[in-house]
Parts: C-alpha cells; structure tokens; sequence
C-alpha cells in the first residue's frame, strides 16, 4: 500500500502529516486589526450618545423651568428669578449647572450648561429671543465648534 503526503503537510525530513491545530500568526494579527477597527468605531459612538444625553437632560431641564416659571406666574402675575423658598419649586438634574434666568420685558430667559460638555441650551418666554433659541417655549443648544481642527 502507497501512502500519499502532500508536501505542504509533511514535517521537512521525516515525510509524516503535520498536526495543525491553531492559527498562524498573520491570521492573528489581522483578526487583532479588524477589532481594534471595530473598537474604536464603537467607542466613537459611545461618545456621541453621552453627549446627546446631555444635551437631552438640559432641554428637559429647561422646559420644567418654564413650567415652574408659568407656575409661579400664575399666583403671582409675574416671573421670577429665585430658585427656592419664595421662588420657584425647581431643581436641576445632576451634572446641569445654572439655570441663569434673566427678566425682560414681558417674560424671561434662562439658559443652562452640562459639566461634562462645553455646549450651552437656552430657552425664552416672551418677545426677547436668547440665542440659539429661536421659537418661544422651545429648548435649543449650542454646536461645538471645532475651528482648530478644520482645514482652511
């Protein structure tokens, strides 16, 4: 009987199969690449939607601002800029900071920030607008801008 080894399976000098249970160190290394790719995509991700939970927390934040506001309007005929015994019964969620209410002419504005991010919400009531809000009653945020990291 005539036993057939292909050479690519035979140890050098002995003419019997290799035993190959395991990968090679190049198969190794792009499986290594391929999920730090996927890593960092998904840690980038990750980031986003920590931000836009901020983001989120503020707006919310200052919408139950408004509502306190209307509260306290109600009984009073007038805003206020107190947060607390005779002021208003509001609190804040944690990592907000402010809010900075400012009277005007009929109505208020406020505008709040996250420690854990440099964006800044506002909102207003009334004809006085504070940037970036634009429509009254409606919580809007600032963007980010990256002006050291465009290129010209």
């Amino acid at each position: 009987m005539i036993t057939v080894i292909r050479c690519r399976d035979a140890k050098p000098g002995r003419g019997e199969p290799v035993n190959r249970n395991g990968f090679t160190l190049i198969e190794l290394l792009i499986v290594s690449v391929i999920m730090g790719l996927v890593v960092s995509i998904a840690i980038q991700r990750f980031a986003n939607s920590k931000q836009k939970t901020y983001l989120m927390t503020m707006k919310a934040d200052l919408r139950n601002l408004v509502t306190a506001e209307v509260v306290y309007s109600t009984d009073s005929l007038r805003y206020t800029t107190v947060i607390g015994p005779g002021g208003l019964a509001y609190g804040v969620t944690t990592g907000n900071t402010g809010p900075a209410i400012a009277l005007t002419r009929d109505g208020f504005t406020a505008s709040m920030g996250n420690t854990n991010t440099s964006k800044t919400c506002s909102i207003f009531l009334g004809s006085t607008a504070l940037p970036p809000a634009t429509e009254e009653g409606v919580p809007a945020c600032r963007r980010l801008r990256y002006s050291c990291l465009r290129a010209a």
